[in-house]
């Protein structure tokens, strides 16, 4: 049952009251042969929660809300304390609502990055709802324009296995297009740098190649493995360390020529704010999904064009965040890469919506030019795979 393209093209004077919101936890399992190992573990299943918000006119906007590997628990702070926050308020009212959730959930006692994702997917879902009742794509509304991004293979793909596999695994995501990827690295400095040498020499200059260490490094790991980083040319080591470890970061820093990424486990701008005056990390990577939503995410996309920043978020979850992060990435004045997803089974990226992207054979995505973040939401799909416990990385 596809919904999102039933609504009205055009309703300017509509009444956008919130009447409801819903978040829906969806789990299916990953076919043995597609599951991934990298720095958190070997992936066996993906989550997302869906979040749906209704106005009194009718008009339904979706978004997505990160599972935090407690998809459950995310979508019943979605349908407990945050509905009864925003329930009554005005769907065009962005930045109110966001204050209003932060002042009563997010400010105080309110279970810091939990809240942080869960009203993340009502943001998205709010600004889905502006642009249908205008009949604007998401871009257009932001202030943006339909451009070319640049995208790497990412996603939870392309992980631990042996550089003749690794190699073989990115030759046809080169010959779609892609001209640039991400090895995950994280494992052993051996076995890391045989992949990062073994993808260079492959693809030559060619590709551009990112790593990501999944948080899996110490100190000493990085010290190790940067110099071949460093003659392999690759562009980015995206989080050696967790988020809050900023004196490791700051340790690491001038190993090599190789810059760090970071963002998609920090949340709020006030976070990004401690990344910014640590000057450490010189990719930012939001997730609209995670940091608190779009609304969010122009802040901390302001607060880094000040500063020469490039923003690259995040997003290798569902096709919902997908194609929300193009519209975002086609409206600020600092963009970097498109993170999409590579993995060779996505239904949430294939089945929950319809080709939430392409990439053309520049290596670049198009925003979708659909009023609102412009993607049909399958309701019959959530239906049909519920939530199941446990952790979806082992």
């Amino acid at each position: 049952m596809l919904i999102a393209s039933a609504q009205p093209s055009r309703m300017v004077n509509c009444d956008l009251k919130i009447t409801n919101i819903e978040a829906f936890p969806v789990s299916y399992p990953l076919p043995e042969g597609d599951s991934v190992t990298l720095g958190i573990g070997r992936a066996v299943k993906r989550d997302a929660v869906v979040v749906k918000v209704t106005t009194a006119d009718g008009i339904v906007g979706y978004g997505e809300s990160h599972h935090g590997r407690s998809v459950i628990a995310i979508a019943t702070l979605v349908n407990t304390t945050l509905r009864h926050l925003v329930c009554g308020m005005d769907a065009s009212d962005v930045v109110g609502v966001w204050a209003h959730i932060y002042k009563m959930q997010l400010g105080s006692h309110g279970m810091g990055a939990a809240t942080s994702m869960a009203m993340s997917g009502i943001d998205m879902a709010l600004w889905d709802i502006r642009g249908k009742a205008v009949g604007w794509p998401l871009w257009k509304l932001l202030g943006g324009q339909r451009k070319g991004i640049r995208a790497y293979a990412g996603g939870v793909a392309l992980g631990y296995q042996s550089p003749e596999t690794l190699v073989e695994e990115a030759r046809p995501l080169v010959e779609q297009g892609y001209r640039a990827l991400k090895v995950r690295v994280g494992d052993t400095v051996k076995h890391d740098t045989e992949r990062v040498s073994a993808i260079r020499e492959a693809f030559d200059d060619q590709l551009t190649i990112l790593t990501d260490a999944n948080c899996g490094y110490t100190v000493q790991d990085a010290l190790d493995v940067m110099p071949v980083l460093d003659a392999n040319r690759v562009q980015w080591l995206e989080e050696p360390f967790p988020a809050h470890d900023y004196r490791s970061y700051q340790e690491a820093r001038g190993f090599g020529r190789v810059r760090f990424a970071a963002g998609e486990n920090h949340y709020t701008r006030f976070e990004f704010n401690h990344l910014l005056n640590e000057a450490a990390v010189s990719y930012w990577q939001p997730d609209l999904s995670k940091c608190g939503g779009i609304t969010e995410a122009l802040r901390i996309a302001a607060m880094a064009s000040a500063h020469k920043i490039t923003i690259n978020p995040h997003s290798a979850m569902s096709g919902i965040n997908m194609a929300a992060t193009i519209h975002f990435l086609s409206a600020i004045e600092n963009p970097g890469y498109f993170e999409a997803d590579a993995a060779k089974t996505n239904f949430l990226r294939d089945r929950l919506v319809k080709t939430p992207y392409q990439v053309d054979a520049k290596g670049e995505v198009w925003a979708l030019d659909r009023p609102g973040i412009g993607v049909e939401v399958d309701e019959d799909f959530i239906k049909a795979y519920p939530a199941t416990d446990g952790p979806a990385y082992i």
